[in-house]
C-alpha cells in the first residue's frame, strides 16, 4: 500500500538531505559506537553495547521510514493548482466565525508543517476541515477546545 505525500521541491530536498545525512554520517557513527562497546568485554553484561545496538535499531527504523516517504513523495507544481477549492499547497485566508479573527495558512505535508511560517499540515484537524472547501464555504474543525467554524475567504497559489 503506497502512502503518497505531496511536497514542494524544497521540502522534498530537505527530506533527501536528511536521509543522506543519516546514511552517510549517523549510520557509520552508530557502527563505530557498537564496535567500541564490543571491544570493552563481555557482551552479556555490557550496557553500553546494548544501548549502542538499540540506538542503531532506532536509526535504521528512521532511515527505513524516510526511504519509504521519499519513495512515495510527489512534487506539486503550484502553478497548476486548482484555485476553485482548497488543496494541498493552497494558501487559504480564513475567518474564525467564533472570534472574527482572520488568518492565512498554507496547507502542506506533515513534515513541512511549521506554524510560525503559517504552514499547517493537511493531516491536522484544521487542515482536514479545509480540504476540498470553496470560497464562501464554512469548514468545521474539531480542535481541543471544541468545534470551530472557519469561513473560507480566499484561496491562492503557494508562495
Amino acid at each position: 500500500m503506497s502512502n503518497v505525500s505531496y511536497y514542494t521541491e524544497e521540502g522534498l530536498k530537505k527530506l533527501k538531505d536528511e536521509l543522506q545525512h543519516l546514511k552517510d554520517v549517523e549510520r557509520p557513527a552508530a557502527s563505530q559506537a557498537i564496535a567500541e562497546a564490543r571491544d570493552k568485554g563481555d557482551l552479556s553484561e555490557n550496557a553500553e553495547y546494548d544501548a549502542a545496538k538499540e540506538a542503531q535499531g532506532m536509526l535504521e527504523m528512521r532511515i527505513s521510514k524516510l526511504e519509504a516517504t521519499v519513495a512515495n513523495a510527489r512534487v506539486i507544481d503550484e502553478n497548476t493548482l486548482d484555485l476553485s477549492k482548497v488543496l494541498i499547497h493552497s494558501n487559504v485566508k480564513i475567518k474564525n466565525q467564533n472570534n472574527n479573527m482572520v488568518m492565512n495558512y498554507k496547507l502542506v505535508a506533515q513534515s513541512e508543517a511549521d506554524l510560525s511560517k503559517g504552514h499547517i499540515s493537511v493531516d491536522s484537524p484544521i487542515g482536514k476541515a479545509l480540504l476540498g472547501k470553496q470560497v464562501g464555504d464554512i469548514a468545521e474543525a474539531q480542535v481541543p477546545v471544541g468545534v470551530i467554524k472557519l469561513e473560507i475567504l480566499e484561496i491562492s497559489r503557494g508562495s
